[in-house]
């Protein structure tokens, strides 16, 4: 009986601290800058393109990644991809900036720790599960393949 009554008043402080969202406007701001991004990807393939027409269309998406890692990074460094992210959701995590946002973020964090034990260590407490997990898939895939 004790512990019913402390779980209910538990429920209602967390209920009172947790910070309500608004699922409609969240979901459109999401789904607008997700738009937007990958809209600015495909106009920097375009630009590749255009710009160096002897490029191969493979190496111009190879290209247009490595900017947009590029861009992510850079505006992680100045602060604003966070702010955009705040904003915007898992409209800016879906695509490759997200990526590029969670190994940018703890090295940029930790870089008072040190080179070795604060940005290298730290730089992929978010993305290592990432990288683990797609490339164990990836051999997974791979190996059936063979076989099959």
């Amino acid at each position: 009986m004790q512990d019913q009554e402390r779980n209910k008043r538990y429920n209602a402080y967390v209920e009172a601290k947790i910070a309500k969202t608004h699922a409609w406007p969240s979901l459109f701001n999401s789904f607008w800058v997700g738009g937007l991004i990958c809209t600015l990807g495909q106009v920097i393939n375009d630009l590749i393109l255009l710009w160096f027409p002897t490029v191969s269309t493979q190496s111009a998406w190879a290209d247009t990644l490595i900017i947009l890692i590029f861009l992510a990074s850079f505006l992680t460094g100045l602060g604003v991809f966070d702010k955009i992210g705040a904003f915007a959701g898992a409209g800016t995590i879906v695509p490759i900036t997200g990526f590029s946002n969670s190994i940018a973020s703890p090295a940029i964090e930790f870089k008072n720790e040190g080179i070795i034990f604060g940005m290298c260590a730290k730089m992929f407490i978010i993305a290592g599960p990432v990288i683990v997990s797609g490339t164990v898939a990836s051999m997974i895939v791979g190996l059936i393949y063979l076989f099959l």
